[in-house]
């Protein structure tokens, strides 16, 4: 079957998407609930819905925005049902998104930023540049204040800015919930951002990666 993707305003999301959603979390270790995905509803622009053979498979709340002037899709809450073709749900979730923004962005490079609890996530950036945190690299003086500007915009009180860590409140973080097809083949050097996590407080990693123009334009068709 083949997989449909929907991006539209959150405003027109219904009651029943809102609890079909939250039935595919349950499934996950998130357990996103109807009423804090209601909240989300009202927090972000818009939600990306992602289906095979009219079943909803995947879904993200982000927005387009500019920040300091510099364009980017931030996503708020995104959950991937654990299915053997979660990595091409990501996959087609990511594609729809990076549309929008070279229609909103033309002809510029965008910033992509997102909170993760599991490195899997990390799969969300296949084809971004210069992601934040990444293996055997030190973040300059600017990526750790993008770390701070992405804190600030997700709502997120407490943040160290050298290991891109956001401290959690208690409950299951706003956040790419992705598991990886290939969990075993993650890089030890990925795996290592997330061991300083304290899950139970619900801590989360923030990370960013650039898509750059050129590989924008190929969505503009």
């Amino acid at each position: 079957m083949a997989i449909e993707v929907e991006t539209k305003d959150c405003t027109a999301l219904a009651d029943a998407e809102l609890a079909e959603m939250a039935d595919l979390c349950a499934d996950g270790p998130s357990r996103y609930e109807s009423g804090l995905l209601s909240k989300m509803a009202e927090a972000w622009v818009l939600i990306t819905q992602v289906r095979e053979a009219g079943k909803l498979k995947g879904f993200s709340f982000c927005t387009l925005e500019r920040i300091g002037g510099t364009p980017c899709v931030l996503i708020g809450l995104a959950s991937v049902k654990r299915t053997a073709k979660r990595d091409s749900v990501l996959k087609a979730m990511m594609a729809d998104q990076y549309r929008r923004a070279v229609l909103a962005f033309p002809d510029e490079d965008v910033l992509v930023g997102v909170r993760l609890v599991d490195p899997g996530g990390y799969e969300a950036f296949k084809n971004l540049e210069d992601i934040v945190p990444r293996p055997e690299y030190k973040a300059s003086g600017e990526e750790r204040a993008w770390g701070r500007r992405l804190a600030k915009r997700f709502g997120i009180d407490a943040y160290d800015d050298r290991a891109f860590v956001a401290t959690g409140d208690g409950a299951y973080p706003a956040c790419v919930d992705h598991q990886s097809l290939k969990d075993g083949a993650i890089d030890p050097a990925v795996r290592a951002f997330f061991e300083p996590l304290d899950d139970a407080r619900g801590d989360s990693v923030i990370a960013f990666g650039w898509a750059m123009a050129e590989f924008l334009a190929k969505y503009s068709a």
